[in-house]
């Protein structure tokens, strides 16, 4: 079968492949499908910058226009990963500056991008289309100055949640006054002003704007001039959402809002003054995507939006919903599909909003499309996440944070093992699971006798002993990621799977009770595996080889050991003698 078609044909067929599984799995089949897969893939996505080099990838994949690639561990974005850990993407650009000047997309994600790297993206990708940088830093507003006037056809340029140095708040004026290619802005990470007239200028300039995210330094007094700009808008994103009361500013704020006729999502609203919230109102009606993370929007007044977003499909939002603000997205939004509430004060010793576990078992109750919540709380009951699990079978996704570690069932104080025993009994395509409270061994014997599709979960101050651990291993076949902090997970689980770690991406555990002998042990056992033993107290060697590290990240990879390495990593050597 393999010969019966042409390899046009069968690069054809291969072009409506969208899934990296995919794709893998048919450059498979034989040797002949192998190469024309390799030569006719267009985007790559690296999961683990340091699972792969460069030069393996330009090898294997000669002709790819778009990148997608991720850097340090997901527990960066909880403060876990040390300053300087790493991630440089510098190499990977420099690499394919060469090997790919037809890239058109690059889009990294906690990784450091410095304005070396943004200016050699300028200067060596000649159709430059996409560049989104999602939690990444190292970079300046100087280097985004280089991409404006270097990349004639740039359509997105996303800094989601990045930390950028503002040098001047100039650089969007540097985009040339013929540029009119640009679809999508995200600048709400930025910290300073930006230029308005060259953002202005901008925005009146592209006819095909379509996605717009401000910063929290545009003022509200003059958002309506952009909108006027780009009434196509699907998406945007407010600046700070306060002025003045003034009823000139409201009229043009809600006759700007009145010709949005393509709205699907909304965010910002910074620094929200209520009386100029139902300037937005006439376009609640069509909104599928809420984005209030940021907005200190009170109960009442985000009953009242809520109430008119029919067609929610996600909504992101602060603790300030509270129980009667979720009983009525219980009640209005019928076709939602995700959940995600932060704390506005998580580290308030006492609660500061009226939010428990019955809202999200509201919102189980009255949204039968839910699949996908993260949900930050101070109590929770085994009832409740039996009667979650009970009513959303459908769920995939299930992050729930309760703020105090190792809280348990609050109305009976007994462990929630059980409620997090319905949910992955009940929900058996869960993909994705972070756990919190009072939890024992038995709840992760749960998880792997019943959560078998299970990708990444993530687990916090929770467990009894290695059996927990070993439970995990041992039992959850799809596991590719798992994060552990602060439990009491040592050494005999973790060598007893090893060979469980060879099909997984990665596995990151902190103040857990992994011995530095152990991971030797392991770095000879599976030499495919980096095993890096992150110490900021010094040397591994200078303790016992009993004593515990600090923290360990293990992944597979095909690259070797780092070559850029801090002073407080240490990559176990496979030819290590253990003592």
């Amino acid at each position: 079968m393999a010969y019966s078609f042409p390899e046009e044909v069968l690069e054809h067929v291969f072009s409506f492949l969208s899934s990296e599984k995919d794709r893998n799995s048919v450059s498979l089949v034989c040797r002949s499908w192998y190469e024309i897969e390799r030569w006719c893939r267009r985007r790559i996505f690296v999961g683990n910058c340091y699972a792969v080099s460069p030069q393996i990838v330009i090898r294997r994949f000669p002709k790819v226009r778009a990148v997608e690639m991720k850097g340090k561990p997901h527990f960066a974005d909880f403060n876990l990963v040390p300053e300087g850990w790493g991630a440089y993407v510098h190499p990977w650009i420099k690499a394919m500056s060469s090997a790919y000047p037809f890239l058109e997309e690059i889009k990294l994600k906690r990784m450091v991008v410095t304005d070396e790297s943004l200016e050699l993206i300028a200067r060596s990708f000649k159709n430059f289309k996409v560049l989104v940088l999602s939690s990444c830093e190292g970079f300046t507003t100087d280097g985004l100055a280089s991409i404006a006037a270097n990349c004639r056809n740039l359509k997105e340029l996303d800094l989601r949640d990045s930390d950028v140095e503002d040098l001047s708040g100039h650089w969007l004026s540097h985009f040339p006054d013929n540029c009119t290619s640009l679809v999508s802005l995200n600048i709400s990470c930025l910290g300073s002003e930006v230029s308005f007239s060259a953002l202005e200028r901008l925005v009146g300039r592209c006819p095909n704007f379509r996605t717009l995210r401000l910063n929290r330094a545009v003022p509200l007094e003059k958002l309506h001039n952009l909108i006027h700009h780009a009434p196509q808008l699907v998406e945007l994103g407010t600046g700070a959402y306060s002025a003045e009361i003034r009823s000139d500013i409201f009229s043009n704020l809600a006759d700007a809002f009145s010709v949005c006729k393509q709205l699907k999502g909304i965010s910002g609203f910074w620094d929200v003054v209520p009386a100029y919230l139902p300037a937005m109102y006439s376009v609640c009606s069509g909104i599928t995507s809420l984005n209030l993370s940021y907005a200190t929007i009170q109960s009442p007044d985000l009953v009242k939006i809520v109430s008119l977003c029919r067609r929610l499909q996600s909504l992101l939002v602060l603790d300030y919903i509270e129980d009667a603000g979720l009983d009525a997205v219980a009640t209005y939004c019928k076709d939602l599909e995700e959940l995600r509430v932060f704390p506005s004060d998580p580290f308030g010793a006492d609660p500061n909003v009226a939010l428990t576990e019955q809202g999200l078992v509201s919102v189980s109750e009255g949204c039968p499309k839910l699949q996908s919540v993260l949900y930050f709380c101070r109590q929770m009951s085994n009832a409740a996440l039996v009667t979650i699990a009970r009513n959303r079978p459908n769920m995939i996704r299930f992050r729930l944070c309760i703020i105090e570690p190792r809280a348990p069932d609050y109305s009976t104080l007994e462990p929630l093992d059980t409620g997090f025993g319905a949910i992955v009994e009940n929900c058996r395509d869960l993909r994705r699971l972070s756990m919190s409270g009072l939890l024992t061994d038995r709840v992760f014997e749960y998880i792997g006798t019943r959560a078998k599709k299970l990708e990444m979960l993530s687990i916090a101050f929770a467990g009894d002993s290695d059996l927990g651990l070993h439970h995990v291993l041992s039992g959850c076949e799809s596991l590719r990621k798992l994060e552990i902090r602060d439990c009491p997970f040592g050494d005999k689980a973790l060598l007893a799977n090893a060979a469980k770690l060879a099909t997984m991406r990665s596995l990151w555990m902190s103040s857990c009770l992994v011995s530095l002998g152990a991971c030797k042990i392991l770095a000879r056992k599976m030499p495919r595996l980096n095993v890096e033993v992150i110490d900021e107290r010094g040397h591994p060697d200078s303790r016992p080889e009993s004593c515990p590290v600090e923290k360990l990240y293990i992944y597979r990879t095909v690259a070797g050991p780092r070559v850029d390495m801090p002073a407080f990593i240490w990559t176990m050597d496979k030819d290590d003698p253990v003592s």
